[in-house]
């Protein structure tokens, strides 16, 4: 009694057989188990009598548990803290957990009839409910579980069915959502690649500007630096005249 109530303290001690794990133990079982193969068929004392020490309870209680032992079950699971705990987690429908289900079971069955069937009985239980609230009170009395009882016990079941296949939808809402927010954020990273590539056209036309700009301003500037260089005015070249050539302009003139 008092080992399971330690076991679901929230905090609970290390377990009893702690100390059983100590160096010498665990160099016995590993020279046990090199041992076994060769002498099968004797004792754990038989194997180890020339060690010392060799403690009475098996050691193959310090062997790691065989956690493919558990997976071969056909519904795997392990306690913790005086807790069990299924390996595959699954939802238990609302059967399994004692509950009148009116809609299949399986998943790949489409529900939508069986739920529109359940919605009808329970419009039209709601109204019975109405009209048996409103009937006057019974003049004797009677074992019979009243009709309003009944009707309140069936819209319950009708309830507890359109809960429990809603809660069944959740994974599918939320694998939506997801999708949807998925899609959103690749749009806005679109929207933002795309206005980036504006900017970016528009910033590659004002460095063309600027580019052309400086490239007018460079050529004005060595120009200006040729005629700076030469301030001498030119004079213009008068050309050489010769005895003959004013020989032959006298004789036109006379």
């Amino acid at each position: 009694m008092e080992e399971t109530e330690e076991l679901r303290n929230p905090f609970p001690s290390p377990p009893s057989h702690y100390t059983k794990y100590t160096s010498h133990n665990l160099a016995l079982l590993a020279l046990y188990n090199e041992r076994l193969s060769d002498h099968p068929d004797e004792t754990q004392r038989q194997i180890l009598h020339d060690q010392a020490d060799v403690p009475d309870w098996p050691l193959t209680q310090l062997e790691k548990p065989r956690v493919d032992w558990i997976l071969e079950e056909p519904e795997a699971y392990y306690d913790v803290f005086g807790d069990r705990w299924f390996v595959k987690e699954t939802i238990p429908s609302l059967g399994e957990q004692g509950g009148r289900q009116l809609y299949p079971t399986d998943p790949t069955v489409d529900r939508r009839p069986a739920l529109l069937s359940i919605l009808r009985s329970l419009l039209v239980t709601y109204s019975s409910l109405t009209k048996a609230v409103l009937a006057p009170p019974p003049t004797q009395p009677t074992t019979q579980i009243p009709e309003w009882q009944e009707k309140v016990e069936w819209i319950t079941i009708l309830a507890q069915n359109l809960m429990a296949a809603a809660n069944d939808l959740r994974p599918v809402q939320a694998r939506g959502n997801l999708e949807l927010m998925m899609q959103r954020q690749l749009d806005l990273r679109r929207e933002e690649t795309k206005a980036l590539h504006a900017k970016c056209d528009v910033l590659d036309e004002k460095l063309k500007e600027l580019r052309a700009a400086a490239q007018q301003i460079s050529t004005t500037a060595a120009a200006l630096d040729v005629v700076m260089s030469d301030p001498k005015p030119s004079t213009p070249v008068v050309p050489e005249i010769s005895h003959d050539d004013v020989l032959r302009w006298a004789e036109e003139v006379g």
